[in-house]
């Protein structure tokens, strides 16, 4: 027996779970976001509990480069600074107050 696709009445399924779908759309929304928070909640938990050891630590620092400054540039600096009396009010104005503008 072969039985035959009846296309309006799947239509008419659909339709009806579209509309008790849309009837809890809201309800899916919250749980989706409640779920989505929790989630992240966790995992920023799980990342805020892990510390290094104390060689991972030291490994890091060793790998830091420290920047270094020229000694021609900081020679002409304070060759500049010793030559003109504005440079040198500018630099002592820095060194009072270095966050003014």
């Amino acid at each position: 027996m072969a039985t035959s696709l009846n296309l309006s009445a799947v239509t008419k399924k659909l339709q009806a779970l579209s509309q008790t779908l849309l009837k809890y759309l809201g309800l899916v929304f919250v749980v989706a976001m409640l779920g989505l928070y929790s989630y992240l909640v966790f995992r920023i938990n799980g990342l805020t509990t892990a510390e290094p050891s104390d060689d991972a630590i030291t490994e890091k620092l060793n790998t830091v480069q420290r920047p270094k400054v020229d000694e021609a540039i900081v020679n002409k600096v304070q060759n500049l600074e010793d030559n003109s009396v504005e440079v040198k009010a500018l630099f002592q104005d820095a060194r009072d107050n270095p966050f003014s503008e």
